[in-house]
């Protein structure tokens, strides 16, 4: 088993937002970074634990968990041009960009912010806390994921 951080602007879409979803499920679309497309190509398997990072608001932190519920498979909004991400050179013969679909587990009891994490000598190394990481998906150890399950 695997452990990531996803982040996600909630006014684009939140924990609560995947929580409403039918089946409490959604696909994680619209990833651009190959880095990132390549974890979740290669690398995220059913099961695997997911923190769930709402970025880019008044208090970003981790807000819940959700889990991997089917593995990768081509996006379709790099398809669609009426889609915010088109990929003119991505083809459903040869896809460039991949989604997962990730599923609803719960939600913290608080937010974890960015800032208590930055301030914990703990996760020193921690990808989400390193200078110029701007990943939108990064993997986390399983002394991190426990550790910072502890801080609920």
């Amino acid at each position: 088993m695997n452990y990531w951080l996803m982040k996600s602007e909630p006014s684009a879409f939140s924990i609560e937002d995947l929580q409403r979803r039918p089946g409490q499920i959604e696909p994680w679309d619209g990833v651009r970074n190959y880095q990132a497309r390549n974890m979740m190509r290669d690398d995220m398997a059913v099961g695997d634990g997911i923190f769930f990072y709402h970025s880019n608001c008044d208090i970003p932190g981790i807000v819940g968990i959700a889990t991997v519920v089917r593995e990768a498979y081509p996006d379709d909004t790099a398809f669609d041009p009426q889609s915010k991400h088109f990929d003119p050179k991505s083809l459903r013969e040869r896809p460039r960009w991949f989604m997962v679909d990730v599923g609803f587990v719960r939600t913290l009891s608080r937010t974890i912010t960015l800032t208590e994490l930055k301030g914990d000598p703990a996760l020193d190394g921690f990808p989400l806390t390193r200078r110029g990481n701007r990943l939108s998906v990064m993997p986390l150890s399983k002394v991190q994921w426990d550790y910072i399950l502890s801080l609920e």
